[in-house]
């Protein structure tokens, strides 16, 4: 939505198709904002639900989005369709707007699906052939641009696809940033800020103040391997000034619960979920962000809690497979530490390494000067735009 508000800022006139999960309450509707009109289509359950269920409410979604374009726009002749991955079921959709307005086409690729899948052994490889690779390769045949998330993203799509390497380009997930730069670049700024809210949050949700706090935020399902993350964990007892703090939901949440369950951690606070005001709270008071992808993945996965954590000025903790970048990319501008999800050893040293406050004030000011320059809408916009200026 910051995207899509930054259009509307700047002159579009934008119309939006988002789901309305059958779990979700409400009734569909067109809601109305300067510039945009926000359809909220009804649709099966998308998220957090099993992968049979998500499955099939993904192969009806383009039915359901094409019906609402027609029901809500019949007279509208668009100029460009902006679309992201997942799910690949709406080359339909697509290809039908785009041959009846001759509008130019971008995707946003957030997710290489369905080879993500066949990695952590959600669909069998000859599933992932027969069902959806033809689906994935009309998805990037009738996209007339492809903004990938990082570099190794556009490397692994050209690699494994006969696709014109002109129309594929670095387009990374970004966000909207309204701050003093001038304030927020200062890292005794960011320091006093969040120690504000410190107290009050972390009373609320039974969390030490006075330790070193790494938070995982998001999604907590198969991708993320759970088991692994309960390893780091017992392992990282031996650290006594780190606390975690995990809060989401997903299908694997209930192992993290019986975990807790089972060996009451002293170093571990597990929330199922937060209002979004709350998790952004945390986030801001928090002293490092961790990110977690299963170490089988083949694809460069760039989970989009980055830009939270940055925005807040922490630090990140990258523990990932070898074939993404997002672990290099943080070293690289210094801005986070990073090993591979196999090795508990590595994620340990890591997490010892970051109870050094300066260590943390440091990285934390560099990733936010690196969101500024390369993960704001307003950049998104400039590389997207400038295909049509």
């Amino acid at each position: 939505m910051d995207l899509m508000k930054c259009f509307a800022e700047k002159g579009h006139k934008v119309s939006i198709i988002s789901p309305l999960e059958k779990k979700e309450a409400g009734e569909e509707e067109v809601i109305s904002a300067p510039n945009i009109s926000l359809v909220r289509c009804r649709t099966g359950n998308l998220f957090g639900v099993g992968m049979l269920e998500k499955g099939i409410s993904q192969m009806r979604l383009a039915s359901q989005y094409l019906k609402a374009v027609y029901k809500y726009f019949p007279e509208t002749k668009f100029d460009l369709i902006l679309y992201s991955t997942p799910p690949i079921s709406l080359a339909t959709v697509v290809e039908k707007i785009k041959r009846s307005t001759g509008a130019a086409t971008y995707l946003l690729l957030k997710d290489i699906f369905p080879q993500n899948a066949v990695d952590i052994g959600i669909l069998k490889p000859f599933m992932a052939k027969a069902l959806f690779r033809s689906k994935e390769k009309k998805l990037y045949e009738i996209s007339d641009y492809i903004g990938c998330m990082s570099p190794a993203n556009v490397d692994y799509l050209l690699k494994h696809n006969e696709i014109d390497s002109n129309k594929v380009e670095v387009c990374p997930n970004s966000i909207k940033v309204e701050v003093d730069i001038s304030v927020a670049l200062s890292a005794d700024s960011i320091a006093k800020s969040r120690e504000n809210d410190r107290e009050e949050l972390f009373a609320k949700y039974d969390i030490p103040v006075d330790k070193t706090i790494f938070l995982y935020g998001g999604n907590l399902g198969k991708p993320q391997d759970i088991p692994f993350i309960i390893e780091c964990i017992k392992k990282a007892s031996t650290v006594e000034e780190a606390y975690f703090v995990v809060c989401g939901d997903g299908t694997e949440y209930g192992k993290l619960l019986a975990f807790v369950s089972e060996y009451k951690p002293s170093n571990l606070t597990l929330i199922k979920s937060l209002p979004k005001a709350d998790y952004d709270r945390l986030v801001r008071v928090s002293d490092v962000g961790m990110i977690f992808l299963d170490h089988r993945f083949s694809i460069p996965n760039f989970p989009s809690r980055l830009l939270s954590y940055l925005k807040e000025g922490i630090p990140v903790l990258v523990c990932t497979d070898k074939n993404t970048d997002i672990g290099r990319i943080a070293e690289d501008n210094d801005f986070g530490l990073s090993s591979t999800s196999d090795n508990v050893e590595d994620f340990i040293s890591n997490v010892s390494k970051l109870t050094d406050k300066g260590l943390r004030l440091r990285l934390g000011e560099n990733g936010y000067r690196y969101l500024l320059e390369n993960y704001t809408v307003e950049r998104s916009y400039e590389i997207i735009m400038r295909h049509f200026n």
